[in-house]
């Protein structure tokens, strides 16, 4: 069998991210991103060039948990898609729009301090994620993050 791979993005979160709902009731993130941008020198150093600014978005529960775990300054990375589309600006124009779409989200263990707690599994559920959606949600979550899932030390 073949293996998966999507796009993926790295940066920093460089706005507050922001929690709204779609018509249907769907979660969904919007956070400005930000990436910072090197150009390698011929004597192997690195110069920082301009940082770009671009917008993510992500939906239902990884909209959720982002919002409650991410702040701004934040370091992440990203697996998703790249979203063009055409809206209107204020002066009535076309302009064409890009936002990567985040179908899982992360903090950058290479620039982020964190400690991962691991559920235990019961003995009533073969899954690590069973009783994990409440507390995903509670306002202790960083304490009690899914398997996998950062508490970031600032």
């Amino acid at each position: 069998m073949a293996i998966h791979t999507q796009e993926s993005l790295s940066g920093f979160i460089a706005s507050e991210p922001h929690l709204s709902f779609t018509e249907k009731g769907d979660a969904r993130l919007f956070v400005k991103i930000g990436q910072e941008h090197y150009r390698r020198e011929d004597d192997g150093s690195f110069t920082q060039t301009e940082t770009t600014f671009h917008d993510l978005v992500a939906f239902r529960k990884t909209a959720e948990r982002a919002h409650q775990r991410f702040a701004k300054g934040d370091k992440f990375i990203a697996e998703g898609y790249t979203h063009h589309y055409d809206r209107t600006d204020d002066n009535g124009q076309a302009v064409k729009v890009e936002e990567f779409v985040a179908k899982k989200l992360g903090h950058d263990l290479a620039r982020t301090r964190y400690t991962v707690d691991r559920p235990r599994r019961t003995p009533a559920t073969d899954s690590l994620d069973a009783g994990l959606e409440d507390a995903a949600l509670s306002p202790d979550a960083q304490l009690r993050a899914p398997a996998g899932a950062a508490t970031v030390g600032r």
